[in-house]
């Protein structure tokens, strides 16, 4: 059964969020992610209910998504924060100069299936753009967070953020209009 409550989990500030946030820069870091932690990450998350992956401690989660193309159902890790009971998830791709895939995958078919600590379900996906994205931003540039050096080496692409509505809470909205 889904859980109906996302609970509030902030961008992390402490001294192994500074830690973790160096080693995510570094470039055997950033290897180690890209090659290393795709493989890990599900069981890790899944196994300890959202509690461990290979960037603890900033929050992961288990996102299932359809592939644009293939049509096939992928599950991939990402690290989250909440904003007003919607998770925000940063299309970074570790700094790369591309999209991550699931972001194609995700625009191309905006629900989803989240499995993060202590919440799960199903959820749709819009993109954040202008002063929310801003706002949403500065509030992870605040924290000890990667996501600045992340977006200064990507040029020329600008990082797309995406916000995860909870379904039973659109239908809510859509009731009462």
């Amino acid at each position: 059964m889904a859980k109906t409550i996302v609970p509030r989990i902030d961008p992390g500030t402490s001294v192994a969020h500074r830690l973790v946030a160096l080693v995510a820069t570094s470039p055997t870091g950033i290897s180690i992610l890209r090659y290393v932690g795709p493989r890990l990450d599900p069981a890790l998350v899944r196994y300890s209910g959202g509690r461990l992956s290979c960037v603890s401690p900033f929050p992961t989660l288990l996102m299932t998504h359809i592939g644009a193309k293939s049509g096939i159902s992928r599950t991939t890790a990402a690290v989250y924060f909440t904003d007003s009971g919607r998770v925000i998830l940063i299309a970074s791709n570790l700094g790369s100069s591309r999209h991550p895939a699931w972001y194609y995958n995700v625009r191309a078919n905006p629900e989803v299936s989240l499995y993060g600590r202590r919440f799960n379900g199903r959820f749709r996906a819009e993109e954040i753009t202008g002063r929310a994205r801003g706002d949403l931003f500065q509030r992870a540039k605040e924290a000890d967070s990667p996501y600045s050096w992340y977006e200064r080496v990507a040029t020329p692409r600008e990082i797309p953020w995406s916000r995860f509505r909870r379904l039973t809470d659109l239908a809510r909205v859509h009731r009462r209009r």
